[in-house]
């Protein structure tokens, strides 16, 4: 796999490329302003300006009269980076506070619940170098957004009072991260990297690092002032906003908004200590792994590849080491039982220098080869460079990255905003698009270069697993390590490396189709064991089509056991045909295959153009190709270590998963699963395919730029293929369960030492009204929750509540994963919250509703931003049986009639009804989910 060397450059958080294309030049309103925009794709018709105001601060603005949503995104050039030596984790502690008030808007949650009350979400992030402040809103509440937004960079207040409490956040943000395997990762690597440089300290923050200063010095206060002075300028902030709005008006609310942001005559700092010492080089060490997994990861200095964007010599080079097809490195140590994954690419890029990094996955077998898989990394470097390093392989690249940005599919309004202020930092402004897919031509000379870099004398190496015992322990994520010395080279690499052929899959016929499109998806068969659902829909401008084939089997989750089949089955089909279809996927062809409660679903997506060859070469694996035991056990281990790992996950995720074993049937736990598993092998797995495909039901969909004929003729083949034989009503629905007042308190599986509630409040029934309700009920409870209980009483970092639907089971979840706070205490905290809003509801007008009703309808009915996108979306609503296809529109008309009298009598019956309690202390013993919910009944459609 190639890893993205910017990612939240290239597109999103992600969130989210590009072809040679027309260029947009436009005049700003200013007589003297001439600018240049940025190059976009053919298909791109949205406008753009880009402003310098007086001040220095640059603005992209972009208009789409297509948004349903306003967005805004404004990157500072400044991180981590450049905290003080004495207050580690400063910039991200001034990220916190910004949110809490300004002098124009000084109550704490004046930007929160504006944009709540308007459909809005908003966050930031701190990064080594940057810090990015955003958020999207309704179109039409965009000035106030950005009048409220803008003030962050203008008048902060800097509450003495919220110092403490923001301190308390920032520090249960530290503890939630503290088992994140890749900062554990990361704060190892720090320690082998040049102590000088400042990306290698600790970001994030504590009550220690941020502790009071000592009597005599200036205050915590004075100095976040004084960081906010020195790097907070308007020269150093890039604007972004996309909305529907004319140029015109986009201008004269940034003009009006950002004129008066401090002019302080900043730059971007510039880092020029080196990020490895090379006196320090060649290094080692191991560390030891929370979750059960091992990981061998090289790292060689290299220049910051944003200092060759234009011919990516870095990319060239990750895309023949990260090759996954026949021959390439990761398909012989798979042959092995070594590895079952590996990614190249370049991380820790600060401007001028960064790491070229080779991650493998290993197996346990792997893990006793060390020496031997780091000989056969540098054989697989060797035949680049004598073979490797040819025209024609890069011009293959670089047409693959043309088709792609000529075809690039636009994300969310706030997706592109994020992307487009982060890229206005850093490249010229006519490539803040096209920057991620330009290669103006082979340089071989400068691919030598960077390859030059990527030897032993020049590499970090580290190995994670359980089994490590450290006689060290890292700073900050108290990880325990032990540097190694480095072992002679004269291990001998595995045998059969050879460079990629020429890629077959590259698509020729990329012409868009005349003619009608439909407005939704039809039934175009409907046969005994088939239906077939078919959407012609050119509207993304992209001659790519997706395919979905739910192959659907009574008793594909009767029992653990045929549950974890399943899994395994799916998992196989894709692990088989790696070294096949990875060429396939280089050339923008997608296939995944995955287990779900009814069977296994095929998803194919990509281009229209020789995806017949992709969907017929599945189809032969699935029917006849060899289950080696190798491969069975790869995959085997593959879902077993994750169900493993399960304990490890966040607490808040395992809290979801809990309500989901607890409330649908059938649900199966990890735990349940891994136990199902213990025997499985490679003739079980034969007995299992051949009991699946002999009775299965077919549902089939299509949706993009394809006809109705040759859709019907593509399904038809797929259907003869697979014979299925069963009619819809053969297969079980899935039931979600009504909750009960005799269930006691859950207690996840989990390893985690934080405290956690989840209080799960249940709708009566299924119906529309219902959903309305408590869909316009979540709105209301998001701010006031995360205001009272994370801002105020700094209950912990992970604090929200909202509408969370089971399936079509409408319900309220209030959450809160804390650090400290045991779970009894937080237990009252949400009673007294609840309490509370009894009186907020009592004295609610339908005035002060119509915002938030009307913020939940527009939500329903945000636009897809993807062909992918839409077809998920239409996919799942015919899995819900909405056959329809209407089930949004149909809900978003019932939000609009929600009174304030349904809420009172709403939430009165939740609150008086049974509820689902999903609490954790550190020592807890998890609940046997499985028995306690088996009298639990189904929740009816219609309350009776």
């Amino acid at each position: 796999m190639i890893r993205p060397s910017r990612p939240c450059l290239a597109a999103s958080l992600a969130l989210a490329m590009l072809l040679p294309g027309t260029s947009i030049a436009q005049q700003a309103t200013h007589d003297t302003e001439q600018v240049t925009t940025p190059r976009v794709s053919p298909h791109d018709e949205r406008d753009y300006r880009v402003l310098t105001l007086d001040n220095g601060l640059t603005a992209l603005l972009v208009s789409d009269s297509e948004a349903d949503k306003a967005a805004a995104s404004l990157n500072v050039d400044v991180g981590s980076a450049q905290d003080p030596d004495d207050l580690p984790g400063l910039a991200h502690y001034l990220e916190h506070m910004l949110f809490l008030g300004t002098e124009s808007y000084p109550e704490a949650d004046a930007y929160q619940s504006y944009l709540t009350r308007h459909g809005g979400q908003h966050n930031a992030f701190t990064a080594s170098q940057d810090t990015n402040y955003f958020f999207s809103i309704e179109p039409d509440a965009l000035s106030g957004a950005l009048d409220r937004f803008s003030r962050f960079f203008v008048n902060p207040l800097f509450n003495a009072d919220r110092l403490e409490n923001e301190r308390k956040v920032v520090h249960s943000e530290y503890i939630a991260r503290k088992r994140n395997e890749g900062r554990r990762r990361n704060d190892v690597l720090d320690q082998l990297l040049n102590p000088e440089h400042p990306t290698t300290g600790f970001s994030v923050g504590s009550l220690e690092t941020l502790a009071d200063r000592p009597e005599g010095e200036p205050g915590l206060r004075e100095r976040i002032q004084h960081f906010y002075r020195d790097h907070y300028g308007a020269h150093v902030m890039h604007l972004s906003v996309v909305a529907p709005q004319p140029l015109d008006e986009l201008e004269t609310l940034v003009r009006e908004n950002f004129s008066d942001v401090p002019d302080r005559g900043l730059s971007r700092p510039i880092i020029e200590t080196p990020l490895a010492d090379a006196s320090r080089l060649p290094a080692a060490a191991r560390l030891k792994s929370l979750r059960d997994s091992r990981q061998l990861s090289f790292y060689f200095p290299v220049p910051d590849p944003i200092t060759d964007y234009r011919h990516k010599s870095a990319s060239y080079l990750a895309h023949l080491l990260g090759h996954e097809g026949n021959g390439s490195l990761l398909a012989i140590l798979r042959d092995a039982g070594w590895a079952d994954g590996l990614s190249a690419g370049v991380t820790r890029g600060d401007g001028q220098h960064a790491l070229f990094q080779v991650d493998i996955s290993l197996t346990p077998e792997g893990s006793r080869h060390i020496q031997r898989i780091q000989a056969s990394l540098f054989a697989a470097i060797r035949a680049i460079r004598d073979n490797g390093v040819e025209a024609w392989r890069y011009d293959e690249q670089a047409r693959l990255a043309e088709q792609a940005f000529r075809f690039q599919q636009h994300g969310s309004a706030l997706d592109d905003a994020m992307r487009l202020s982060m890229n206005l930092s850093r490249y010229p402004v006519e490539d803040v698009n096209y920057a991620p897919y330009r290669m103006d031509g082979f340089d071989a000379s400068g691919i030598d270069t960077w390859l030059s870099a990527l030897r032993p004398d020049n590499m970090l190496r580290l190995y994670s697993g359980p089994e490590v015992e450290g006689e060290r322990t890292s700073p900050w994520f108290d990880t325990p390590w032990t540097p190694v010395t480095l072992e002679d080279d004269s291990a001998q690499p595995l045998a059969g490396l050879s460079l990629p052929e020429p890629n077959p899959y590259i698509a020729e016929d990329l012409e868009l189709f005349d003619g009608q499109q439909d407005e939704q998806p039809r039934k175009r068969l409907d046969e005994p064991g088939f239906e077939f659902w078919h959407m012609r829909d050119a509207s993304f401008d992209t001659p790519k089509v997706e395919w979905r084939f739910s192959l659907q089997h009574p008793d594909a989750s009767h029992d653990a056991r045929k549950a974890a089949l399943s899994r395994l089955l799916a998992g196989w089909l894709q692990d088989s045909l790696n070294e096949a279809l990875y060429p396939a996927r280089l050339a923008g062809h997608g296939f995944e295959a995955y287990a779900h409660a009814r069977g296994i679903t095929l998803s194919f997506s990509g281009w229209r153009d020789r995806q017949d060859r992709l969907i017929e070469r599945v189809l032969e694996q699935l029917h006849d190709g060899k289950i080696e035991p190798d491969s069975v056990e790869r995959v085997r281990e593959r879902l077993r270590r994750g169900w493993r790992n399960a304990p490890q996950d966040d607490l808040y995720r395992q809290a979801g998963r809990t309500l989901a074993e607890a409330l649908i049937r059938p649900q199966w736990s990890p735990e349940a699963l891994l136990a199902a598993s213990e025997d499985l092998d490679a003739q079980a797995l034969r007995d299992f395919r051949e009991a699946f495909l002999d009775e299965l039901h077919l549902e089939a969909m299509a949706v993009g730029d394809l006809d109705a004929e040759q859709a019907e003729q593509q399904a038809r083949r797929v259907a003869e293929d697979l014979r299925p034989q069963l009619s819809h009503d053969a297969i079980p629905e899935l039931e979600t369960l009504r909750a009960s007042k005799s269930l006691p308190a859950l207690k996840p599986d989990t390893e985690r030492e934080e405290f956690l509630v989840m209080r799960y409040l249940q709708g009566a029934d299924r119906e529309l009204s219902t959903q309305a309700r408590l869909s316009v009920l979540g709105r209301l409870l998001e701010t006031p929750f995360y205001q009272q209980l994370r801002t105020e009483q700094q209950l912990g970092y992970v604090v929200n509540a909202g509408y969370r639907p089971l399936l079509d089971a409408p319900g309220i979840a209030f959450l809160v994963q804390s650090p400290d706070t045991p779970s009894q205490t937080i237990q009252e905290r949400i009673d007294a919250f609840i309490d509370g809003f009894n009186t907020r509801l009592d004295g609610l007008k339908a005035s002060d509703l119509a915002p938030y009703r009307q913020a939940v309808r527009d939500d329903l009915l945000q636009r897809d931003t993807s062909l992918a996108g839409r077809t998920n979306r239409l996919w799942q609503a015919l899995a819900l049986e909405d056959t329809g296809f209407d089930h949004r529109q149909r809900l978003a008309e019932r939000v609009m009639e929600v009174t304030p009298d349904a809420l009172r009598e709403t939430w009165r019956d939740l609150t008086q009804g049974p509820t689902v309690n999903i609490t954790h202390d550190p020592g807890d013993s998890a609940s046997d989910v499985l028995s306690l919910k088996a009298e639990l009944t189904p929740l009816p459609k219609q309350e009776h």
